[in-house]
């Protein structure tokens, strides 16, 4: 199979923003009336570059996984992170065409080459592709809740200005909110909508005035600093199913590290079970050594899980 080599560039201020694409004539997948994610093989994970706290706290004999895959994706990229595609950037759900993304303009100097990449992917499948004047690390610093509202981190990974710049670009509402933790360095780490109508969020870290604005349009289900630290907010919604991160069969029990990880699932799965959602759990123990959760893995292109309305 041919191989192109993608010209790897830095998206900055000043670079200009790329002719929208005509629509193509096929449905793309975030048209699709069924769930719809993006996943990537971890063909180029690589934990070289410690590039958040988490990392930092490991030693690098530590950090280093026990199975890595030696093929670039693409052939000639250096991409230690792309399988962690929430961060690629963003489909926007509000919009009628559901044919319209904007890549992120990454802080993180390992990941700034994915732009070029998520550009070239979603232009090849038809969508309308957009990227930033701003800093911006894609869903997982803008979670949607419902109709054209979002909330939107930012502070440390992201910059207000880009929100401002989303909403005069594609009439839509966002709550910005400040991230102040360094640990917890993406929105996704504070804030999970379970439903259309109910959303995790650890008001204890976010500012009380824009957790005041949260309260007005969905209901507040308050979860803890110790859980957000254990991953309870890195979830995913499938139709019936909650997905989360857990390795508590690596943990010795008794230990304080043990006891956190089984409050935390508890608290999930009696928040799941009040909505009529089961929990299902992935040891992503490898990924851990960058940092990572199981959101952080998974873009969705579209919303249609939350169309599910259960009972319990």
């Amino acid at each position: 199979m041919n191989q192109v080599r993608i010209q790897m560039r830095q998206v900055t201020r000043e670079a200009p923003l790329p002719e929208p694409v005509p629509a193509s004539p096929w449905l793309n997948p975030t048209q699709l009336d069924r769930p719809s994610f993006l996943l990537s093989f971890p063909f180029s994970y690589s934990t070289r570059v410690a590039n958040n706290p988490w990392m930092q706290d490991l030693p690098p004999d530590r950090r280093e996984p026990a199975l890595i895959y030696q093929l670039p994706t693409p052939r000639g990229a250096d991409l230690q992170d792309l399988v962690y595609t929430a961060n690629l950037g963003i489909v926007l759900e509000h919009l009628p065409d559901k044919n319209t993304v904007v890549i992120s303009n990454f802080a993180s100097e390992p990941r700034r080459g994915e732009t070029e990449v998520g550009t070239k992917f979603f232009r090849d499948m038809g969508y309308e592709v957009h990227v930033p004047p701003t800093k911006f690390e894609g869903e997982a610093e803008l979670k949607h809740l419902h109709d054209d509202l979002y909330v939107g981190g930012y502070g440390i990974r992201s910059e207000r200005e880009t929100y401002d710049w989303m909403e005069a670009t594609f009439d839509m509402r966002i709550i910005k909110v400040r991230l102040v933790d360094p640990y917890l360095y993406h929105l996704d780490c504070l804030v999970f909508p379970i439903t259309k109508e109910n959303t995790l969020v650890c008001t204890e870290l976010l500012e009380k005035d824009a957790v005041a604005e949260i309260e007005k349009v969905t209901n507040v289900i308050d979860v803890s600093v110790d859980d957000c630290y254990s991953g309870i907010c890195n979830s995913v919604r499938l139709p019936k199913t909650v997905l989360n991160s857990s390795h508590i069969h690596d943990l010795k029990l008794g230990t304080e590290d043990y006891k956190r990880e089984v409050h935390k699932n508890r608290q999930l799965e009696d928040i799941a079970a009040n909505f009529a959602l089961e929990v299902s759990y992935f040891n992503l123990s490898e990924f851990h050594k960058s940092g990572a959760l199981l959101s952080c893995m998974v873009m969705h292109l579209n919303r249609n899980s939350y169309t599910f309305i259960l009972t319990a």
